[in-house]
């Protein structure tokens, strides 16, 4: 009964956001003046991107695309001073000598991304969201129960100590890898345990990285280095996750020294690390990510491998992609919740997802296989791929951003054209 008085008193919006990290945050800037009216719950107390648990420690690497669609969506003068350009990536596989090697002059850009901490993606973000004009901030805030109308869903949420109740043409689940509004929707997932676990610093290696990206493969598990700022690098590095806790229970010296080891001596010695954090790594990916009234984008519709980095990137495009389905919708005098809108919005986006997700699940099998006959076809295909421009433009293009059809903020382009 309780609950009958609550639902008769909902709260009417056009779109509920779940969730109010990078993702999120990214959905809900994108569709500000548009004349809708959205709420965006967020689960954690936060006032600034500081102390948002989604802004970290982390580094992000943003492709080319991802820096368009912070462009359109007004963020990106707010990162620029925060961002490192990453000018060439080399690949390599440790103890072979097959290397490819990427640079943004052949792709005729300044650069094919841009490496920027988490915080200060938060911090900017943080900084729009206080600047929109349709969307209602509920925070700290949690979703009790979710349920569907005719024509709306009902949402149950905890706030301020009391329970309340939004009634929503779409709801989008924005809340992580964990999503919890994708549990009481009953989506079901495909998940995958690597047995892997990525140490996350910052370390200070004796030459300059000169704004290159290193992805070096080992038989423990890839290495990433990225450039940030004028002389750190962010490190990735995958351990078998039973030797994690060793990895962050060593002290300084020792855990560079394993460093040095795994990497080599392309940068000189590595001569400082900072606070160390680990992150156990799946696959996860959601089978549905779209269903009635409901759609799916970032880590609650795909968690992946942080090999390659495109982890962020593609759920950025998951955003750009649904907000331009939606404003479409909304121009033409359609329901954004509409069953057709939202199966346009996972049409498109399945064949992004499956590419982007099979590239980096079968880069993070195929280089930790320890089979011969595998070690040498990686080795020889490293050698043949620096051969083969059209090959390395192919993949210049995916880690970019820029591969298959991209929505209109990826392009440059308004979302209101």
């Amino acid at each position: 009964m309780a609950d009958a008085a609550v639902t008769a008193n909902a709260v009417d919006y056009d779109i509920v956001v779940v969730g109010g990290g990078m993702a999120g945050a990214c959905l809900a800037a994108a569709l500000d003046g548009l004349g809708l009216r959205i709420a965006l719950i967020e689960a954690q107390a936060w006032s600034t991107g500081d102390t948002h648990p989604g802004y970290d420690e982390r580094t992000l690497a943003l492709g080319w695309g991802s820096r368009r669609i912070f462009e359109g969506l007004g963020v990106w003068p707010d990162l620029l001073e925060a961002a490192t350009p990453i000018r060439r990536i080399h690949i390599s596989d440790r103890g072979h000598v097959g290397v490819a090697r990427l640079d943004c002059r052949d792709e005729g850009v300044e650069a094919l991304g841009y490496v920027v901490a988490a915080r200060a993606i938060g911090a900017a973000l943080q900084q729009r969201l206080a600047g929109l004009r349709d969307v209602d901030l509920l925070c700290p805030a949690s979703v009790e129960s979710v349920g569907p109308e005719s024509t709306a869903v009902v949402l149950h949420v905890r706030t301020a100590g009391t329970t309340r109740a939004l009634r929503a043409r779409l709801v989008v689940a924005a809340d992580g890898a964990r999503s919890t509004l994708r549990e009481q929707l009953g989506v079901p997932t495909l998940e995958w345990d690597y047995g892997q676990t990525a140490i996350i610093a910052n370390v200070t290696p004796q030459y300059p990285h000169a704004g290159v990206a290193y992805e070096r493969f080992t038989a423990d598990g890839p290495l990433a280095l990225l450039p940030h700022g004028e002389r750190r690098c962010a490190l990735v590095l995958t351990v078998a996750s039973q030797a994690a806790d060793a990895a962050l229970a060593m002290d300084d010296a020792a855990f560079l020294a394993l460093v040095q080891a795994r990497f080599g001596e392309r940068l000189g010695r590595f001569e400082r690390v900072g606070h160390r954090q680990a992150h156990p790594l799946r696959l996860v990916k959601a089978r549905e990510h779209a269903r009635e009234r409901v759609a799916l984008v970032g880590n609650a519709a795909h968690t992946l491998h942080p090999i390659a980095g495109q982890g962020f990137n593609l759920g950025l495009r998951d955003v750009a992609a649904l907000a331009e389905v939606i404003v479409d919708a909304v121009r033409a005098g359609a329901d954004p919740g509409a069953p057709s809108v939202l199966a346009r919005y996972a049409d498109w986006r399945r064949w992004d997802q499956r590419k982007t997700i099979g590239f980096t699940d079968g880069l993070a099998r195929l280089f930790t296989s320890p089979l011969p006959p595998l070690m040498l076809a990686r080795n020889l295909g490293l050698l043949a791929f620096d051969l083969c421009a059209p090959a390395k433009r192919a993949l210049a293009r995916q880690m970019m951003g820029l591969a298959g059809r991209q929505p209109r903020l990826a392009c440059g382009r308004p979302l209101t054209a």
